[in-house]
């Protein structure tokens, strides 16, 4: 990417993720996720080689697909009710078709197939802004549609985001798609209590960001993109031994690490609701989780490198890729379980 128009490409995806954010005209809002979406591609294709430009490719169809049905939604709705504000849609068909495309942005099941393998064809930086930044604008958009969004629908779709999730990841090896099918998991659970309590998603949102981006900043260190190459983390960065899988346990919901902390008010809140089978259901298959985070463990701290000589220390020059971060995002993965009382106090 040319250094001179990387700031131009990088503060537009901002700008446009901010205007959708604080916007509450239609129009400008869906102005926003147009730029956001342009933008994009080229962060897509900062590598140029076949397999980003396929995943730019995929990423531009589907998000074009889905903004044009919610243009489609936005106008059919301002034909009914004469105005592009936001909080005034008054046909359930309006708002449906609103739920469709934002689902498609956001990578939610049915609509989930791109998320894999647009993350899998791309940088670990840029699968980082595509699982994190790239939620803010369809998630604000959620956050201030939701008291008309067909509840029922929702619930489908968080559920069956949850279970795809959850089984897709068994069977993988690559990194980025098995951090994808993470990410369609906590999806689920973030718009899963959406219409019970907006705020939860909302802070279910900031905490899967915080453990998305301590996870791809862990393996970027490395380069490490499949499970293979993460056996050689051990004689590489020792220190990083006890982080990932203390990330990954976090990142899958164990207690006591804080992503056990937005699983457990979500639970707390669908049961208040009187909904007592579906946060059980959630419980359940969120488990299977758990299996492939457990097998990265594996394949982290307890396998060796693959080498047929005798010495098994690597040499190697000086890692020079910047940390700064990750002390810090390590403490918030793992040490904020105690913060539950004062996030969502009881009365």
């Amino acid at each position: 990417m040319n250094p001179l128009a990387q700031p131009i490409i990088y503060s537009t995806i901002f700008a446009g993720t901010l205007i959708t954010a604080s916007s509450s005209h239609w129009f400008l809002t869906w102005v926003g996720l147009e730029m956001n979406m342009l933008a994009f591609i080229p962060v897509l294709t900062k590598k140029m080689n076949p397999r980003s430009t396929e995943a730019a490719i995929k990423y531009f169809l589907v998000q074009a697909t889905a903004s044009m049905i919610l243009m489609m939604a936005i106008l059919s709705n301002n034909l009914l009710s004469g105005q592009w504000t936001m909080a005034n849609i008054t046909n359930q068909y309006s708002s449906t078709m609103m739920l469709m495309a934002l689902a498609m942005k956001l990578g939610m099941a049915p609509f989930h197939f791109w998320v894999p393998e647009v993350t899998q064809g791309t940088t670990l930086m840029s699968g980082l802004l595509l699982l994190t930044w790239q939620k803010l604008a369809p998630i604000s958009i959620m956050y201030q549609i939701f008291p008309v969004v067909n509840v029922n629908i929702l619930l489908a779709f968080s559920i069956l985001s949850i279970m795809v999730g959850s089984w897709g990841g068994l069977n993988q090896t690559q990194l980025r798609k098995i951090l994808a099918y993470s990410s369609i998991t906590h999806v689920g659970w973030m718009m899963a209590v959406l219409p019970y309590n907006p705020d939860i998603t909302i802070f279910n949102l900031i905490i899967y960001i915080v453990l998305t981006t301590t996870a791809f900043l862990a393996l970027n260190l490395n380069s490490s993109t499949t499970t293979l190459l993460l056996s050689r983390s051990w004689n590489k960065l020792t220190w990083l031994l006890p982080l990932i899988p203390s990330t990954l346990l976090s990142l899958g919901g164990l207690p006591p690490l804080t992503g056990f902390l937005p699983k457990w008010l979500v639970i707390e809140e669908l049961t208040k609701n009187g909904t007592l089978i579906i946060p059980t259901a959630m419980a359940i298959i969120t488990l299977i989780n758990l299996y492939f985070y457990m097998r990265l463990i594996y394949s982290t701290s307890i396998t060796l490198l693959p080498t047929s000589n005798n010495v098994k220390m690597k040499w190697q020059f000086e890692n020079t890729k910047p940390t700064f971060l990750l002390p810090t995002l390590m403490t918030l993965t793992t040490l904020l379980l105690p913060i539950a009382p004062l996030t969502f106090p009881t009365p």
